[in-house]
Parts: C-alpha cells; structure tokens; sequence
C-alpha cells in the first residue's frame, strides 16, 4: 500500500511526542508494578502464577481506555483540522492510511507492555527463571488483544466528529466486548444456541485466555483477533473515503 511506511512513522513520532502517550505509559508501568507486588505475595513468590494473574487485572481493565484514548485523534482531530483532507488528496492510498494508524497504535501499546518481559527477567537475575514460552505468548496475545480494539477505536474515531466523542464511543464499544459474552450465558430458551454462536464470535476474552495465556499459540485464536482487526479497518477504511467524497 503506498504510502504505509510514511504515515506510520509519522503517527508512531507523534505518539511518542505527545504527553498524553506518555501519561499512558506510566500509568500502565505504575498498574503493572502494582500488581506485580501484590500478586508476587499473595502467591508466594512463583513467578508464573504471578504472571499470569497480572493479566486479570491490568490488560483488561486498561484495554478499555487505553486503545481509544490512543487513538480519539487519528482521524476526527485530523478530519477537523484539514489534515486528513491533505492526507487524501496526496499519492496514500485509503488503507495504507488507516492500517499505519492501527499499526502505529499497537505498537506503542506493545511496548508499553513489554513491561511484563522486564518483570521476568528481573526475577529471572534474581535466580527464579519463568517459563519463558509462556511470558512471550503473553505478550503476544495482549497485542494481538490491543491491535482489535485500535481498530475499533479508528472507527469510533472516523464516525465521530472529535477526539472527546471517539474516546468515549470507544471505550463504550469495548466495554460492551468485554461485557457482552458474560450477558450472553444467561440467555435460556430457544434463543440460547444462536446467542452462544454469536458469544463464540465476539468473545475477545475467552480467545486469550484459550491459547496464549497456557503458553501455546492456537492458530485459531490468532485468525480471531486478525480477522476482526482486519473487518474493522476495512469499515474504518470505508468511512475515510466516505469523508473525502463528503468533503
């Protein structure tokens, strides 16, 4: 896609230089510090029990906010601006565009948590080694967790008309992700199999903890998060070239 590479440093540039990213940032060392401590104690010192518990809190809980306040600006700050008008008008192709974005914001995030890595290889020099398959898959699967909900986010972003409205339509989508599946089982009756089928469709939790967080890497799982990722960035896509007909 022309253009892909530009826009993604540009955008991965601009995060590291605005405060907000980095308010992000400590916030998410500051949880993961946090729980670190208070699950290494209350699991008596294993490493990989820690580890694991670290992602029920913090992952979920900051995978709310952090994509879609991330994100609010990529394209109603740059629609209301003039820039995104700029931006379609130049030889970048519509996907490229919103793909170096989503891309850009995964991988801020990404390293932001490389933090849990960091931990295990703390307690690693301190002489009581991870399983570190596990430690990576986790990794892995909190990315792939923070890829989805970017798109997602780049879509609240193109509907809405400014960052305040994408950040909170974005952190009402993933809310509703995350709430949905645990409605879903309570449905009974005849309305019970296609609920679980759609449970099954949308559970963004279930398919993290059903292969990376035991260590392994299902392929399934991973053409999950891929293929919403994917499905999103083409809707989000679709309402970028909306605008340029618009404008």
């Amino acid at each position: 896609m022309s253009g892909f590479g530009a826009v993604y440093r540009r955008e991965l540039a601009g995060l590291f230089l605005a405060p907000l990213a980095w308010i992000l940032l400590c916030v998410t060392l500051l949880f993961h510090g946090f729980f670190f401590r208070a699950v290494m104690e209350s699991s008596g010192g294993d490493i990989n029990v820690t580890l694991v518990y670290m992602h029920q809190g913090p992952l979920w809980f900051l995978a709310i906010f952090l994509p879609p306040l991330l994100t609010m600006r990529m394209i109603s700050e740059e629609s209301r601006s003039g820039l995104l008008e700029f931006l379609l008008t130049a030889p970048v192709a519509d996907g490229a565009v919103v793909s170096a974005k989503m891309l850009a914001a995964t991988t801020f995030l990404g390293i932001a948590w490389l933090s849990i890595p960091l931990f295990a290889l703390l307690v690693h020099a301190l002489g009581a080694p991870p399983d570190w398959g596990m430690v990576w898959t986790e990794w892995l699967g909190a990315v792939l967790v923070f890829g989805l909900l970017s798109s997602l986010g780049l879509v609240m972003s193109a509907v809405s008309g400014t960052p305040l409205v994408a950040a909170f339509l974005g952190i009402l989508g993933n809310v509703l992700l995350m709430v949905l599946p645990s409605a879903v089982r309570m449905v009974r009756g005849p309305l019970r199999e296609p609920a679980e089928w759609l449970r099954d469709k949308i559970d963004v939790q279930a398919h993290y903890y059903g292969s990376f967080l035991t260590g392994a890497v299902d392929t399934a799982h991973l053409v999950f998060y891929v293929g919403w990722a994917a499905a999103l960035l083409f809707v989000a896509t679709r309402l970028v070239e909306s605008k340029r007909w618009i404008g």
